[in-house]
């Protein structure tokens, strides 16, 4: 069973202050296997030393202090959901690939897919990435700059946009089907997670209130919407969830699961705070598309 280590203690804190549930705290801290006792313990504690805090800096200075302004702006409520860019019906024509709908969820808006990859092609990614693997790192966001974190454990490689005709074929259909321009989209990665490998919630656009976001958002601007390609079948856990809507997608070679954050009026989601639960059999193989507000490169 995990113990709430100096990592786990800066999600707590970092999370209660960003105006995370408790309960969505809770169930993300049970989904990386914590008894729900614990995981109550640990959010009641990181709730209790944010409130004093707030409290100190309020009676300090007299002023709304930044925590509850970081309340305000995360509260569900304020954003308004609409129209999915992804077409409608529950066959999708992806480019070259008819795509099955799985699942469609309107708030977060998420979308389920099967058959996104063939299984040839999901091995031929696992084959070509097996042996460029390096540590997996996440934004600072403080500088910008890429950090090595515990919360992140996996390895993984980018692929440059287009850089062969197998890669350019890929990242036509996932442009297709995410119907956003291909031009706007990060390159592809592929993650490799071990037994117990783990991404702890967060979300995938840069905050706009951390300093270090400006270094990314200057290039195309922000993320807009996230796809996760299943490459391989795993036998138990490992699965993308989204603590706050209640919701987890297993992994299934060849399926995807889509969600989008940013609406067109530059709202951004905070619905979408996901991660990958550990994997608890086997491994996890996995590619990501980002796609970004204007074009990227």
């Amino acid at each position: 069973m995990p113990v709430v280590d100096p990592a786990w203690e800066e999600w707590l804190s970092s999370n209660a202050a960003r105006g995370c549930t408790m309960d969505s705290m809770i169930d993300a801290m049970v989904q990386a296997g914590f008894a729900g006792e614990a995981a109550r313990e640990a959010v009641g504690r990181a709730f209790g030393l944010a409130t004093a805090g707030a409290a100190n800096a309020s009676s300090a200075s007299g002023a709304p202090v930044a925590s509850e302004a970081r309340v305000a702006r995360s509260e569900p409520r304020l954003y308004e959901y609409d129209d999915m860019p992804v077409a409608s019906g529950n066959v999708i024509r992806a480019q070259d690939r008819d795509v099955r709908v799985m699942m469609r969820c309107a708030r977060p808006q998420i979308i389920v897919f099967a058959d996104v990859l063939s299984h040839d092609e999901c091995d031929e990614m696992i084959e070509r990435s097996r042996h460029r693997l390096k540590r997996s790192t996440t934004v600072n966001p403080a500088t910008g700059k890429e950090d090595v974190i515990r919360n992140r454990t996996s390895e993984g490689v980018w692929y440059q946009r287009g850089e062969d005709p197998f890669i350019e074929r890929l990242d036509k259909r996932i442009s297709s089907l995410m119907n956003w321009p291909v031009e706007n989209g990060e390159g592809l990665q592929i993650l490799h997670y071990g037994t117990a490998g783990e991404y702890r919630p967060h979300f995938d656009y840069f905050p706009p209130d951390q300093p270090g976001s400006a270094v990314h958002t200057a290039r195309g601007g922000q993320r807009v919407a996230t796809l996760v390609i299943y490459l391989n079948d795993v036998p138990d856990g490992g699965e993308t969830i989204f603590p706050d809507a209640g919701l987890s997608v297993a992994a299934q070679k060849g399926g995807a699961v889509y969600f989008r954050y940013m609406n067109g009026q530059r709202q951004l989601d905070p619905l979408t705070l996901h991660g990958g639960a550990p994997v608890l059999g086997g491994d996890k193989w996995i590619m990501t598309k980002w796609m970004r507000e204007r074009a990227y490169g």
